[in-house]
């Protein structure tokens, strides 16, 4: 009698180890895919990938600009602001590499072909013609960066992102105060103020708003779905051969 118990109990260890394998299998399937399709815990959307570019490119010729006209502006004013805009972006430029550098991605390492033609525009001018060059493309620039800082500001998910536009947003507005105080703004001039558009309350809508900036597939996901299909064909055969010895 002692050994067909012993073979009852050894058929129910059967039976429990394929229970076992089997409830594994299925939280596997349940489980390892939202493991595979997780989102990286900070992912930046293509609104905050403008901030971040807009500001790098804002430094890279506006610092040259303002060291220009520090060294050739007719009136003083002109030279002063000039010296302090240059080294104000000096320190707004550390701020944005530290803050590209803390979310992993990267920024642009030169000026674009349009701030390009601003400077060479600048070295030509002379005088007065130069102070007012100079007083006209940054205000310009900077009432252009201005909205989107603030819509940035509002709607990002990202810490890092928030802090830089408050920052941001105190050297964009100190520079406009400075550029304006030399009384050579022509207002008539200035790009007409542009209302955003009407946002709307939809889930789709937010999700546009939303939209990665790059995709969010990676390697990692690739290798969890690999490691996971290993695991149930290895898992079903050791299952059936459970079963085939039963």
């Amino acid at each position: 009698m002692a050994p067909l118990e012993s073979a009852r109990r050894r058929r129910g260890h059967r039976t429990h180890r394929v229970a076992v394998l089997l409830v594994t299998l299925l939280a596997g399937l349940v489980a390892l895919p939202g493991v595979a399709t997780a989102a990286p815990a900070a992912q930046l959307n293509a609104a905050d990938m403008t901030l971040l570019n807009g500001v790098r490119l804002a430094g890279l010729w506006e610092m040259p600009a303002g060291q220009m006209a520090a060294e050739k502006g007719q009136s003083a004013r002109v030279r002063e602001i000039g010296a302090e805009i240059a080294r104000q972006h000096e320190q707004l430029d550390l701020l944005v590499v530290a803050a590209a550098n803390k979310l992993g991605t990267t920024l642009p390492t030169d000026a674009t072909a349009e701030q390009k033609g601003w400077l060479g525009e600048m070295q030509e001018a002379t005088g007065a013609q130069f102070d007012q060059i100079f007083v006209t493309r940054l205000r310009v620039a900077h009432g252009k960066i201005f909205p989107v800082i603030g819509a940035v500001r509002a709607a990002t998910r990202d810490a890092t992102v928030r802090k830089l536009a408050d920052q941001t947003n105190k050297f964009v507005t100190d520079h406009m105060l400075m550029l304006e105080s030399t009384g050579l703004v022509r207002w008539q001039q200035m790009p007409p103020a542009a209302m955003p558009p009407a946002q709307s309350d939809s889930l789709i809508a937010a999700a546009q708003a939303g939209a990665p900036a790059r995709p969010t597939a990676s390697v990692g996901t690739t290798v969890v779905w690999m490691v996971f299909l290993l695991a149930l064909g290895v898992g079903g055969y050791a299952t059936w051969r459970i079963l085939r010895r039963n």
